[in-house]
């Protein structure tokens, strides 16, 4: 945790921490009587330690979110990580570790923490030594180089036996696993061995393991053929069918596997559970890619091939097994030599599967011989051939063996290869006792070959037609196969061969060598030593080879055995003058000989050549003492002579030297350490400097020596003799040399910058800081990029003022000068724009931008002193300010997203540099004077783009340079349309960037108040104004478009945004930019309506006229006129999508219009086609009625363009009120549903909150009491009523006065209230806001009237609908319909109305409403009408089991009917005969309510009336009956009225 307080007096100090740990306070106590002392508190605490704290506490911040933002994942592995993180961050506090398991758990730490860090996008932390670095500790060229890189780890692979089941075998099976590479087609490990009973399970129980990994099921395939077996692992590989099956999928075998990655040290301590269970490891067959010292094996691997045997006079062919035996040279047979398998313990023998009746068995089966090193000499294998017989299983018979020695007579083991055996006779009698008696005969033919005189009679005859095949593979540290590497160690045995030998060392295998590393160097120094003349050269020559040898990737890891040779072993006190003789003398004929593969081959071993001679050297000098120490220096002398002589040489005309060089600087640097132990830093410097001065001064020796040189260049510096200052000053010059030459022709710019890095982070952490860089290379380092950006930050960290001042002053003129400024300005604003550091990477970019703060601070002066006044230059400046707006608007300065301790950290270490910057700026653009102009407006965007910046400190800045900029502006142009126009412009796009904040808008506030005194007040308010007003609706916009909003929100914002653009600023090209934004909206939400209308207002914005118009957005450069044709079809496919086939017909008839105006008649035909189908698509297609709903955003917490505001949706289709409501909420989930109708006051339209309140509302269309479109089908008349329309009402009932207790239909009233909206609906959008209302007052017996006709409607609609399907299904809403119209007509509904206006009392007080009355006796008589109908069609479709129901109704229908008689004598019916009549049922005008209305869909069709309950159809009399689609409301029970009909004649009886 991290240090709570920290206080400071005067007199005393105290130290308060939050933890238990221990610190080192280092400081004076007491304080003296200066304030600006205070003491340093060291925390003792491990590095690693603080930082696990510190990330943990931030981790579980993050952590916690990662649940709330359902990352589930992730989550749960961050917690296995973080617990693991305070599992070994407890072990390291504890301290109870050694050495390296605290390094271990350091960087297992060190692993989980950039992982996390990682996954979290945190930043990446720089570190050296698993500790986190100090960026003011190194050289930014260090910090550099610190990326993180992957290390190549072994792999391994652990695998557990779950189940194996294959009921056919009924008998213990053993189960053999191995790797097998199909490539090679080879097996390249050895076995794993289970043994399993007969039920597939271990028989030892002990040896179940339950780990589970990744499970696999793998299928068991059995061999049709078994003479097949040995390559059916092959056949399944090639998928041969015909030579293996596979049984049924319940037969497998299931295993688990698991990839373990590491080391295998490191695999056993991170997995304990699984090394406890005494697990099995199966090594590589041979030895692996990379052989380590210490890793001892000597394993022979046998495979018995085959064999060839004869049937021995029987009739059928013999069933062969082998017995193998392991035997030592006293006969007996060493015990548990033969493994058969990791997993099950070794064996005495191995006795070897039978195939059935087979003289010619091929058994592919290895074993492994763990033949100790002591027993292997003098040992040998003996094969005992033996007949299974089949009628008796217990009899097998001995028939024949075979044998072979492990070691040759020449001290050789068997060759990797395989060995045809002979095959001798015997019989089961035949003793083996005595070994010695068949030991003496040979084992094969090349063993019968070198026995030319064997004795007539042997104690055992060979078959000569029986053969037995095996095959070796030896794995061995301590036995060779080699005959030569045996001559070699044995030289003394044969000194006249010893020429020979050595000139066959190079044939002998690598592997073979490092076994015998000390024993083959200590042969050849023998050798030496022996005879320096005669053994000299080829001594030297296998030397070379050998430690060549050690570059091998295989044996690299011996070169620490090599090392500790020369360190511990090596005796050669002599030997160094040899060595030195022939080096000289190979690099001297460097330049005579062609082939100098043997002197390149020299070269590349020059390391261990001069340790070699360094160690010699040590050892005869402690020998005599120094004796000959002035002879050593004078051949060192000699040596680097011919080594500056073969660099010298020139190259361009002899590939092979190029070569030889190459090598040569390659292992250049690699001596130095060795040179340093026997001369002084001094000494070493001035032969390496004269060294790389013999190089050639020139670039043209070619690219490739390019590479070569600067790569020992880069070696040298990076060494160890560079560190030391005394060497540096030496070396610097001719290393500074070299790479000025290849920066100067742009060749080789990487290695240069990483040369030039290396020098910078040294001089960083030496005490050597006075030497000077020259001010060419800052000059040469400003025109690059890339890599070199390290490069030149380390350069421009350690300048210090004097150098600035150096470095400005040694410009010859200005136009230098200035192409300087241009580039380094240029440069630093790449490093801006660039990827060059990762974005996690915030250490290297804050430090990036600290160090282009100051270094602009220490350029501006020059900057203003050289290209002001007179000999002001547009374009310097003009890039400086430029990039001090990129630097102010870069991501990586931005500190409000960060976190409040990550924040407080980067303030403290470098302060808050947009701020420094702003200064800066600010300070610059005063120096302008009387130039300001030039950068008026051009530079009002950028400038603006930097008061966007969320600081306020910045903004602040930046006002009165606003203001500067308006007064200029009004003293040039006399107006602000140029700054207008472009701050417009850069606004909308910055804001659409995701800059800019709330506390934005209150940002010009303060520059009204700066301009309040000017002469020219009045016109700037205005356009501040403006500018204020857009950016509000910009932040509004922004927010609906970047966040998680819903469509409807930000096709709202789109609309505001769009409008502003078009009535307030009259920016025409936004306005259509946004136009084509808001229809790409509609189109996501696939409101195709909308997004026709949408592009109707571009199109609306065109004439048919042939201007050419520029390309734009998405548009080409075409003719006005094509573009509109475009646009046209653009629209009328949406047109056609959202079905609104009317507003498409009237766009094709101007379309076909103006084809026919050019005589197009192809593209006229294809017009009215278009037209034609959507007519017919009117009649034809089924239209779903949508609802309107009224909507209310009260509160200050809406946007701009909501706050306080009431607006008409329109619906989706099927799309009811309680679905609307859960979809605006969920919109807008912080806002408070309002449960009543009546207008918020003042409270709820000030508060901080969100209020929103729904309800229904019904289209008010004119087209509705228009008399031309009575006889209109429904279908049509149906759109026009919902669509174009602009007032929508709704309805609130109360009771005026008194409630009438015996009838509350008396005293209710209805309040109407019309909405009348800005615009029409459809439009651009399913939103439009509310203009103004109108509320009117509606009687009871008008809302009587109103309510029977709406329910009339209703009726008609459904009956249309059911009278025309043409496949009848659920009649249930007819029926609940019909029921409940009559129902509650019998138990008082209509007669709740007669009694409240049909009484005499009451037509005698309100003679006003006689004909209002007669106008609802119409209505009820209409109704009753209507439900004869709807009776009609019921009895045709009900169900039986419905039947009484359908009874039940025709009952209470008599009854409601005679009711209606008593109240009307004009209406009579009698209930006799039935008859059909032509009826024309009008609709009426829609019913709206405040609860939830439905819509019911219909056609129009022919019905038949009911009278009496019977049924007569007569279709040729039918009449026509036209019904409109009309609302269900959702209103009382008794709410009916009867029918009326119009419109043509019939007979009623």
């Amino acid at each position: 945790m991290p240090w709570r307080s920290l206080y400071k007096r005067r007199s005393e100090s105290c130290v308060c921490l939050s933890c238990h740990r221990c610190c080192f306070i280092q400081g004076s106590f007491p304080f003296s009587s200066d304030d600006s002392l205070c003491e340093t508190v060291v925390p003792l605490e491990d590095p690693i330690i603080t930082e696990t704290t510190s990330t943990l506490q931030e981790w579980a911040v993050l952590w916690k979110q990662l649940y709330v933002k359902h990352k589930v994942d992730l989550f749960h592995k961050l917690r296995h990580v973080m617990n693991e993180l305070m599992d070994l961050r407890r072990q390291l506090i504890q301290g109870h570790l050694a050495q390296d398991q605290t390094r271990e758990i350091k960087r297992h730490i060190t692993v989980r923490l950039d992982w996390g860090n990682e996954h979290l996008g945190l930043d990446l932390v720089p570190r050296k030594e698993f500790e986190m670095v100090d960026p003011d500790q190194i050289s930014i060229s260090e910090l550099y180089k610190m990326v993180p890189c992957r290390v190549p780890v072994s792999h391994h692979l652990f695998i557990n036996l779950k189940s194996f089941t294959y009921n056919s075998i009924s008998e213990d099976a053993d189960v053999f696993f191995f790797l097998y590479d199909t490539r090679e087609a080879k097996q390249i490990s050895e076995k794993f061995m289970v043994r399993l009973n007969k039920n597939g399970g271990p028989k030892n129980p002990e040896k179940v393991d339950r780990l589970c990994a990744l499970f696999t099921v793998i299928m068991v395939h059995s061999c049709n053929n078994e003479n097949e077996w040995f390559q059916i692992h092959e056949n399944i590989i090639r998928k041969s069918n015909t030579k293996y099956s596979a049984p049924s999928t319940n037969y497998g075998l299931i295993i688990s596997l698991q990839l373990l990655r590491g080391e295998l040290e490191q695999i056993r301590r991170e997995n304990q559970a699984v090394f406890s269970r005494a697990l099995a490891l199966t090594r590589k067959l041979g030895f692996p890619d990379v052989i380590l010292p210490g890793d001892i094996r000597n394993d022979l691997y046998l495979t018995l091939e085959r064999g060839e045997f004869e049937r021995g006079g029987k009739s059928v062919q013999k069933n062969i097994e082998v017995t193998v035996y392991v035997l030592y040279a006293d006969g007996d047979t060493l015990k548990d030599c033969i493994s058969l398998g990791s997993g099950e313990p070794n064996t005495s023998e191995h006795r070897s599967f039978v195939l059935y009746h087979n003289n010619s068995p091929r058994w592919s089966e290895m074993v492994k011989l763990p033949i100790p090193i002591d027993r292997f000499r003098g040992s040998h294998l003996r094969f005992e051939f033996r007949h299974c017989s089949t009628k008796d299983k217990g009899e097998k018979k001995l028939f024949g063996f075979a044998f072979t020695p492990l070691m040759r007579e020449d001290g050789t083991t068997l060759s990797d290869e395989n060995h045809e055996l002979y095959v001798y006779k015997c019989d089961e009698n035949a003793t083996f006792s005595n070994q010695g008696l068949y030991l003496s005969m040979p084992c094969c033919k090349e063993d019968f070959n070198s026995c030319p005189n064997l004795p007539a009679n042997l104690p055992f005859q060979r078959s000569p037609k029986e053969t037995f095949w095996v095959s070796t593979l030896l794995c061995s540290t301590k036995l060779t196969q080699n005959v030569d590497l045996l001559a070699l160690l044995n030289w003394k045995a044969h000194p006249d061969r010893v020429l020979d030998i050595l000139g066959r060392l190079r044939q002998i295998s690598g592997e073979e060598i490092v076994k015998f590393l000390r024993d083959v160097l200590d042969t050849l120094f023998c050798l030496l030593d022996d005879n320096t003349d005669k053994y000299g050269p080829l001594v030297f020559q296998s030397l070379v080879f050998i430690i060549n040898l050690l570059r091998d990737s295989r044996f690299y890891h011996f070169r620490p055995v090599m090392d500790s040779y020369i360190q511990n072993h090596f005796a050669g006190a002599l030997a160094y003058k040899e060595l030195i003789r022939c080096l000289k003398w190979y690099m001297d004929r460097s330049a005579e000989v062609v082939r100098q593969d043997h002197i390149q081959e020299a070269m590349r071993a020059l390391e261990y050549l001069f340790k070699f001679i360094v160690q010699s050297r040590i050892l005869y000098s402690r020998a005599t003492c120094g004796m000959e120490e002035e002879q050593f220096r004078a051949n060192i002398q000699e040596l680097f002579q011919s080594i500056r002589f073969v660099l010298s040489l020139d190259s361009r005309s002899s590939e092979t030297l190029v070569f030889t060089q190459a090598a040569l600087l390659n292992s250049f640097p690699d001596i130095f350490d060795e040179l340093l132990q026997m001369f002084t830093v001094q000494e070493v410097a001035e032969y390496v400097r004269g060294t790389l001065g013999s190089m050639p001064s020139t670039v043209d020796i070619g690219q490739s020596m390019d590479v070569v040189k600067l790569q020992s260049i880069a070696r040298t510096v990076e060494s160890r003799l560079f560190y030391f200052p005394e060497s540096r000053s030496i070396l610097l010059p001719v290393v500074l040399h070299h790479i000025h030459l290849h920066l100067r022709q742009q060749r080789e710019l990487l290695i240069c910058s990483g040369i030039l890095a290396s020098i910078f982070s040294i001089i960083k952490t030496s005490a050597m800081v006075g030497r000077h860089v020259p001010a060419q290379h800052t000059r040469s380092l400003a025109r690059t990029l890339g890599e070199y950006v390290s490069c030149l930050l380390s350069l421009l960290r350690q300048m210090s003022e004097l150098h600035f001042h150096h470095l400005l002053n040694n410009f010859h003129s200005k136009e230098e000068l200035k192409e300087f400024l241009l580039k380094i300005f240029c440069v630093f604003r790449n490093l801006m724009k660039l990827t060059i550091f990762p974005r996690d990477w915030s250490v290297m970019r804050l430090l990036t931008s600290h160090i282009i703060l100051v270094t602009t601070q220490f350029l501006s002066p020059a900057l203003h002193k050289n290209f002001s006044e007179a000999d002001f230059d547009f374009k310097v400046w003009n890039s400086f300010f430029s990039l001090t707006v990129l630097y102010i608007n870069q991501p990586s300065l931005q500190l409000e997203p960060l976190t409040q301790a990550k924040r407080k950290k980067i303030l403290d270490k470098h302060g808050d540099m947009r701020v420094m910057m702003g200064y800066e700026l600010f300070s610059m653009w005063q120096k302008l004077g009387e130039n300001k102009p030039h950068f008026i407006p051009g530079m009002m965007g950028p400038f603006l783009g930097v008061t966007l910046v969320p600081q306020t400190e910045v903004r602040n800045i930046m006002i009165p340079i606003f203001h500067d900029m308006m007064d200029w502006e009004q003293r040039k142009n006399g107006n602000f349309k140029q700054v207008e126009a472009e701050l417009m412009d850069k606004l909308d796009s910055m804001v659409s960037d995701g800059k800019g904040d709330d506390n934005h808008r209150e940002l010009f506030s303060f520059l009204l108040e700066k301009i309040e005194q000017e002469t020219w007040r009045e016109t700037s308010i205005s356009l501040v104004t403006s500018v204020t007003r857009l950016m509000e609706r910009l932040l509004d916009y922004r927010d609906c478009i970047k966040g998680e909003e819903g469509e409807n929100k930000k096709i709202s914002g789109s609309v505001n945004l769009m409008n502003f653009y078009k009535s307030e600023v009259n920016k025409e090209d936004m306005y259509i930019r946004y136009i084509h934004k808001l229809c790409d909206l509609h189109l996501q939400a696939e409101d195709f309506t909308e997004a026709a209308f949408t592009l109707l207002l571009y199109w609306e914005l065109l004439q048919w006229e042939d201007r050419a118009l520029r390309d734009f957005l998405h548009y080409p450069s075409q003719s006005e006129w094509q573009r509109k044709e475009n646009l046209s079809r653009k629209i009328l496919h949406y047109f056609n999508k959202g079905k609104c086939w009317e507003y498409g017909i009237s766009l094709c008839r101007e379309l076909a219009f103006q084809y026919e105006a050019l005589y197009d008649y192809q593209s006229l035909s294809w017009i009215r086609k278009m037209e034609a189908a959507y007519y017919d698509n009117i009649i034809e297609q089924q239209r779903v009625e949508p609802e309107f709903f009224r909507m209310g955003f009260y509160g200050r917490k809406f946007p701009f363009f909501l706050r306080n505001k009431e607006f008409v949706c329109r619906g989706y289709d099927y799309e009811r009120l309680e679905d609307f409501q859960q979809r605006m909420l969920g919109e807008f989930p912080q806002a408070i549903a309002m449960q009543h109708p009546n207008q918020p006051d003042d409270t709820i339209l000030q508060s901080d909150a969100q209020y929103l309140q729904i309800y229904a509302v019904t289209p008010v269309s004119d087209i509705t009491d228009a008399p031309q479109l009575e006889r209109v089908p429904e279908r049509i008349k149906s759109f026009y009523r919902i669509n174009n329309v602009n007032r929508f009402h709704y309805d609130r009932p109360f009771h005026k006065g008194p409630k009438d207790r015996e009838n509350e239909f008396r005293s209710l009233w209805i309040e109407r209230t019309t909405l009348i909206l800005s615009r029409p609906l459809p439009g651009i959008s399913r939103w439009a806001e509310v203009e103004r209302r109108e509320v009117v007052e509606v009687s009871p017996l008008e809302n009587a009237i109103y309510v029977v006709e709406n329910k009339t409607q209703e009726l008609r609609t459904l009956i249309s609908q059911y009278q025309h399907r043409q496949h009848h299904g659920n009649i249930n809403p007819l029926s609940m319909c019909l029921n409940g119209v009559i129902d509650a007509a019998v138990n008082g509904g209509i007669a709740r109305y007669q009694e409240a206006f049909f009484d005499k009392e009451y037509i005698t007080s309100h003679p006003e409403d006689t004909e209002k009355v007669t106008q609802l006796k119409d209505q009820m008589q209409e109704q009753v009408h209507i439900l004869g109908v709807g009776l009609a069609v019921h009895e045709k479709l009900v169900h039986p089991e419905m039947r009484p129901l359908h009874k039940k109704l025709v009952d209470q229908f008599h009854m409601m009917r005679t009711g209606l008689h008593h109240v009307s004598l004009c209406v009579c019916v009698c209930v006799c005969v039935c008859v059909c009549v032509p009826l024309n049922l009008q609709g009426s005008i829609r019913h709206s309510s405040s609860s939830l209305s439905s819509h019911t869909s219909s056609e129009a069709g022919n019905l038949v009336i009911l009278t009496d309950g019977l049924i007569g159809e007569h279709p040729e009399d039918s009449g026509h009956m036209q019904v409109r689609r009309g609302r269900t409301p959702r209103q009382r029970p008794s709410l009916i009225r009867a029918g009326q009909t119009e419109g043509g004649t019939g007979t009623v009886l």
